[in-house]
């Protein structure tokens, strides 16, 4: 990111949060700093009474972020002309939504941004301290290598070990998370099924991980880009109790997934790009999609021809599919698009792609025998069907999958490599619980769709964390995506 030249923030920017003073937060004992939540998803929720949606949506783009300055909770920045448009964009992107209230961070950067995309709808905006940004104390107000040069170690702590930092008295991201939890207890409370959230980074990846029961160490490990939308739906359980929960979508940006070499502000080399394969005959049948011999329907071809667009840009050192006809038909579409990239001109030299086979990658057609989501086959317990047991042998296949692909995407001398992996949605939400070190239960807390292209970055290296991009992202397929969110009006199981 460009460093801008800018004269020094007011102190009470530094120290503090709105109006200059930082709330104070008392823990009892330092082992209660240390607990993380439980890794359960939703654990600690209140129960619905009917089904909700929550979008979340971060901030556009600010004067402070432009420059490379530590916001934190300070108040002072406000959007830049990009922002703005940001800001215009999400609101197109989510202006056929039937909203019923609009939760903000008072901060004016997020404020501004829910203006924008709330427009003119009734209802006034909820604004809630607790999503304000993190604290970041005396951080706040320098610039990125001024934090670097005055603080040394405490500033490579918060770079490297941000759950453990501590500055001022005070552990930022547990803090964080602490608010998130209590901002769910009032964002579920309301009564609206449909609820739009506008916030920040930190406090969005806050409330993504304490939904799914994550703790302070998958701080940075879920993107939250300028105006990215992450789409959460609840849904009730039977006699009562804390409400099932899905990520349906995480960081659906008004650009496009794969164009930034960069996580987070960190740049990064290595990358698996997750490909859902095209519809099939049996993906407008059954539940868990088409598998074994079904090819790519129209629907299906177009899905291909638009991912192969999306990443024409991207210089693709391998692709990795499922044996299976519509994934092997779907990785044929880009790999030929990206062979051919180079080749505009004259003089041109095709790019070679190698294309493999991954047996890992495939999906048993047992699941084509009822049509049962993996939520209710992960719910039929260990001694459960004929599909749960499947669904077990999956789920260890899928970790000598995940194995393969980090040995693939190490296995280069060049600085940059970057890998396509092409299968079933199914085998893919395997694969994004085993990059987040999650169990098999987790899989039903995710949703992919048809086309749909998930983005896995590793600042790294492959031996290091995976931070995820975004998953199900779908604006590349144009008048055929799927909608970041669906009306409630009509829709009563979203």
């Amino acid at each position: 990111m460009l460093l801008l030249a800018a004269s020094p923030a007011p102190a009470a920017a530094r120290r503090g949060m709105v109006g200059g003073s930082a709330p104070r937060v008392r823990c009892s004992s330092l082992r209660e700093l240390e607990r993380s939540p439980s890794p359960r998803p939703g654990a600690g929720l209140p129960p619905l009474r009917e089904a909700k949606r929550v979008v979340l949506v971060r901030h556009g783009q600010s004067t402070w972020n432009a420059e490379g300055r530590i916001q934190g909770s300070s108040d002072i920045s406000v959007l830049t002309p990009k922002g703005e448009s940001q800001a215009e964009t999400s609101r197109l992107m989510l202006l056929s939504d039937s909203f019923d209230a609009c939760f903000t961070s008072p901060l004016a950067r997020s404020r501004r941004t829910a203006e924008i995309i709330w427009a003119d709808r009734g209802e006034d905006l909820i604004p809630d301290s607790d999503l304000r940004e993190i604290d970041l104390y005396s951080f706040q107000g320098l610039l990125k290598h001024e934090g670097k040069e005055r603080y040394g170690v405490l500033y490579r702590q918060w770079q490297k070990n941000a759950a453990n930092f501590s500055i001022d008295g005070h552990y930022p991201v547990r803090e964080l998370w602490d608010r998130a939890q209590n901002c769910w207890e009032r964002i579920l409370a309301h009564e609206g099924k449909s609820v739009l959230v506008v916030a920040h980074n930190a406090v969005n990846q806050a409330l993504v991980a304490t939904l799914l029961g994550l703790g302070t160490e998958y701080f940075r490990v879920l993107l939250q880009s300028n105006c990215g939308a992450s789409v959460l739906d609840f849904t009730p359980q039977t006699g009562g109790g804390p409400p099932a929960v899905c990520l349906n979508r995480l960081n659906q940006t008004p650009n496009s997934p794969v164009a930034s070499g960069s996580s987070g502000g960190r740049k990064t080399s290595k990358r698996i790009i997750l490909v859902c394969q095209g519809a099939t005959q049996n993906s407008t049948e059954i539940s868990l999609g088409g598998v074994g011999y079904a090819p790519l329907n129209m629907l299906g071809i177009i899905q291909a021809q638009k991912t192969a667009e999306l990443l024409l840009d991207q210089k693709v050192n391998g692709i990795l599919c499922s044996p299976q006809v519509a994934a092997v038909d779907t990785a044929t579409t880009i790999c030929e698009v990206q062979e051919a990239a180079d080749c505009l001109g004259a003089d041109c030299v095709p790019r070679y792609v190698d294309m493999k086979k991954l047996l890992e990658l495939e999906i048993d057609d047992a699941f084509r025998i009822k049509q049962k989501s993996f939520g209710e086959i992960v719910q039929s317990g260990w001694l459960g069907s004929m599909e749960h047991r499947t669904l077990e042998g999956l789920w260890n296949q899928s970790k000598g999958a995940w194995q393969a692909l980090l040995d693939e995407l190490a296995d280069d001398t060049s600085a940059e490599r970057t890998l396509v992996v092409v299968g079933h949605p199914g085998v893919h939400l395997a694969l994004i619980c085993q990059c987040l070190d999650l169990t098999m239960d987790y899989m039903s807390c995710f949703h992919l769709d048809d086309g749909s292209v998930s983005v896995i970055d590793f600042p790294d290296g492959p031996k290091g964390r995976g931070v995820v991009r975004c998953t199900n992202y779908t604006a590349h397929l144009g008048r055929w995506s799927i909608p970041i969110t669906r009306t409630t009006e009509t829709d009563e199981e979203f």
